[in-house]
């Protein structure tokens, strides 16, 4: 019994947290706090928040009777169903965003804490309680289902990139949802309640609502409209394949280079990070050793100030952990190519520009105005 109902908070938690904002917080903590200490965040978060909801679920539970506790279940979990079709807000990244005194974990915690309440998934761990023999068996499963969802959230982001099914996503879970709500209702409604014309009409208000949902959906995909979650991994896919092209524009060949230096040339380095992240190999861990010659590498100069814009924008946009060494990795042998030098670490836009106008004030100058095409530099 503890297994089962252990078993069924888990997936449930899972399912409905794919695509939604848990991942997208957990992808956009990653790439400033290292993984482990994010994913301990979710774990405090969510046991304080799912905590707190197992705790109501089961006060609830000695007030009402156990039937009009799984009537109310089943209708809860058909609008869970119709909720997870609903369009997402993009607050996750607005969470994110706001600054914090506190350490990586705690200010993690707090985000999902906060992010959570009110949220289907605590509303679930409520429903839950109501019918738990074993309400700390909900809380197992519930956290845990949090836990594997933003995990997951950080690997697939990085894996995947623009390939996750999302729409297919939010349908699957919330079939479920709507599974689990009709089942309890046929259970649990007095039978004189369940006739041919009370079930049509249901069905009949049910079918309207998801239809609406779906077409909004739909619309939107074909819009091309996609979550901050979508959107993040796909802009992340699509650099290494557009910095992929780069390098071959920047590396003229054999016919210039007369001796190939591969992963001991700034680009050659740089085409081995890119190559390692679109094979969804883990981060490189080797250190860039330059050969003799590399110094004297000949280039175009204008394709390379290009990928460095791009890199840069591509910082800005908040890349997960694995993802930020490796584009910070390019970004310095593109550094190196330009001023024969690296800026270590970039902090912020304004700083960056600053060290690298103490580089080379015209070439830094350049980049920022492409940058930043409508800014007069003049009021910098």
């Amino acid at each position: 019994m503890i297994i089962k109902e252990i078993f069924q908070a888990f997936i449930l938690i899972f399912i409905a947290e794919m695509g939604d904002k848990t991942q997208i917080l957990a992808l956009a903590f990653a790439t400033r706090y290292p993984v482990k200490k994010v994913l301990l965040g979710i774990f405090l978060g969510s046991l304080l928040n799912h905590g707190l909801a197992v705790a109501l679920g089961s006060y609830i539970s000695i007030f009402l009777p156990m039937e009009t506790i799984q009537i109310i279940a089943g209708f809860a979990f058909v609008v869970f169903s119709l909720w997870t079709l609903k369009s997402d807000n993009d607050d996750g990244d607005e969470n994110v965003e706001q600054k914090t005194k506190f350490g990586p974990i705690i200010t993690v915690a707090l985000a999902f804490f906060i992010g959570e309440l009110g949220d289907k998934t605590q509303m679930t761990a409520i429903t839950l309680a109501t019918n738990a023999f074993f309400p700390f068996a909900v809380v197992i499963g519930t956290v845990s289902g949090m836990i594997a969802t933003g995990g997951l959230g950080i690997y697939i982001g990085k894996k995947l990139g623009d390939r996750i099914p999302e729409f297919a996503i939010k349908i699957i879970a919330a079939s479920i949802f709507m599974l689990f709500g009709v089942l309890k209702l046929y259970q649990s409604l007095p039978s004189e309640y369940i006739t041919i014309q009370n079930t049509a009409l249901f069905a009949g208000i049910l079918s309207v609502m998801i239809i609406i949902l779906l077409r909004i959906m739909v619309i939107k995909r074909k819009q091309g409209i996609q979550s901050a979650y979508m959107r993040k991994a796909k802009e992340l896919h699509e650099y290494f394949k557009h910095m992929k092209k780069d390098m071959d524009r920047i590396c003229l060949g054999l016919d210039t280079c007369k001796n190939c230096q591969g992963e001991h040339c700034y680009v050659g380095f740089a085409k081995e990070i890119v190559r390692n992240q679109l094979s969804n190999r883990d981060s490189m861990t080797k250190t860039f050793v330059p050969s003799d010659v590399t110094l004297d590498k000949i280039f175009d100069r204008g394709y390379v100030i290009d990928s460095l814009v791009d890199t840069i924008r591509i910082l800005e946009k908040e890349p997960t952990e694995d993802e930020l060494k490796a584009i910070n990795d390019i970004r310095k042998q593109l550094e190196l190519l330009l001023f024969k030098k690296s800026i270590g670490i970039m902090e912020d836009l304004e700083t960056y520009i600053r060290d690298l106008e103490n580089l080379d004030l015209n070439t830094a100058k350049q980049i920022f105005e492409t940058l930043n095409p409508k800014n007069d530099n003049s009021k910098r």
